[in-house]
């Protein structure tokens, strides 16, 4: 007969209690090897041990059970690394968050720092454009898909004698935040809408309005934005500037491999102000 521990010395080998013991049976994740018949003891083998202390390292990194139970019946090392590195991902991008959030919160404990805010009026402006109305949760992968899209049209436009004018901008809808669902755009600044060839995709050539606009620059951390943009719309309502319209960024400099740093011009439209 093959030697079996009881559920006390096979807790005492692998730091699992009994009553973790317990849970992990009735998700069958780790079956006793036997049951006395006589007093319902659970027994367990030693060669149980290693996949003990399996799922003892996996659940302390958070790792889900029916992960769990995934990694414990791959059929191959390579599958049950693809489970591993999946979840190691996961804990990434939640340490990623979470480092943001502790960013956040340090600032909430520093004074605010002030915001300079100038008055700047905006020509009408000849730009290549991608719009579409989209969910704020959609965000993030729409303006990646259609600032490379915008850029390869840009491109083109530029080989065939157009001019750049500026660096690329945004525009998004007051509804796009009030209700998660409204207009986003993007732009490419031109000097001129001449010589502009056949252009692909979703991008457009149009013309912008021209703008009155109330502008801050954001420079740091992406995740720190939203600070710039509660100190520019402040000032927008105290001075009881704002009109309808959509708020225009220019991104002046964006996040690059060594530095996740960005300078991002926030224009909010306002009444038009004689000085």
């Amino acid at each position: 007969m093959a030697p079996t521990m009881t559920i006390g010395d096979f807790s005492q080998a692998t730091r699992l209690s009994a009553k973790a013991l317990r849970f992990y049976h009735r998700e069958g994740l780790l079956a006793p090897a036997a049951i006395d018949p006589h007093n319902g003891y659970r027994l367990y083998s030693p060669e149980q041990i290693a996949d003990a202390q399996v799922i003892r390292r996996l659940r302390a990194l958070e790792v889900p059970v029916d992960t769990v139970r995934e990694i414990l019946r791959a059929p191959d090392i390579a599958r049950r690394n693809v489970l591993v590195a999946d979840h190691l991902s996961r804990l990434e991008a939640q340490l990623d968050a979470t480092i943001a959030a502790v960013g956040t919160l340090r600032r909430l404990l520093d004074p605010p720092t002030p915001v300079a805010v100038e008055h700047r009026s905006v020509d009408a402006t000849p730009a290549l454009v991608i719009r579409q109305t989209i969910d704020l949760a959609d965000l993030g992968d729409w303006y990646v898909g259609a600032s490379a899209e915008l850029r390869e049209q840009a491109e083109r436009a530029e080989r065939a004698g157009c001019s750049i004018a500026g660096p690329l901008g945004g525009l998004w809808a007051a509804e796009l935040f009030l209700d998660e669902r409204g207009d986003a755009a993007l732009f490419q600044p031109l000097t001129s809408l001449a010589s502009i060839p056949t252009l692909g995709g979703r991008t457009r050539a149009e013309t912008l309005p021209p703008t009155e606009l109330a502008v801050a620059v954001h420079r740091g951390p992406d995740a720190s934005i939203g600070d710039t943009y509660a100190a520019l719309g402040t000032y927008v309502a105290e001075n009881e500037l704002g009109v309808a319209g959509p708020v225009r960024e220019h991104y002046l400099r964006e996040p690059d491999a060594g530095s996740d740093d960005v300078e991002t011009e926030i224009g909010w439209p306002v009444f038009r102000v004689t000085r």
